[in-house]
């Protein structure tokens, strides 16, 4: 029987997917509630493991990829561009951060210096902003700093 409504955690076992989505033995957890709550109470260790710890209830978390993602930007080239992380935070866009990775997956760090991934919605809205730049790369803007992205060769 599926437990993937429910707050148990101790229930089965808990993944965090590069799709941003929440999962309890593999099947995905839907209530957008238990998922904000869920990203709000996951902490890593300095070893890189993530757990949720909710009153008495405690599990490790299976993470794909990075354990928080971006699912928004805010703001503006002028007056910086803030991201919207998937715990509903918001952190100032650091752009000597942003990275891309393998599929051309843009990374950037947030939450102390973690890798976040950009969802394809956060990353489209944030391309709105590149202008081109040679060699095929791109420029971006935020603030007072400006840097030039390139695919991974």
């Amino acid at each position: 029987m599926a437990r993937a409504g429910f707050t148990a955690i101790s229930a089965g076992r808990i993944s965090f997917r590069k799709d941003g989505r929440w999962y309890c033995d593999g099947e995905p957890i839907v209530n957008r509630a238990i998922c904000r709550l869920y990203a709000r109470a996951m902490t890593v260790d300095e070893n890189g493991d993530a757990r949720l710890e909710l009153g008495e209830d405690r599990a490790l978390v299976d993470v794909e990829d990075t354990p928080w993602v971006v699912t928004g930007i805010d703001g503006n080239p002028e007056d910086g561009i803030d991201l919207v992380l998937n715990d509903e935070s918001r952190e100032r866009l650091d752009l000597g951060t942003l990275t891309v990775g393998a599929d051309d997956v843009l990374y950037a760090r947030a939450r102390g210096g973690l890798r976040v991934r950009f969802l394809r919605p956060a990353y489209y809205h944030l391309m709105r902003h590149a202008e081109p730049a040679p060699g095929g790369a791109c420029r971006l803007r935020s603030g007072d700093r400006e840097i030039t992205l390139r695919a991974p060769s």
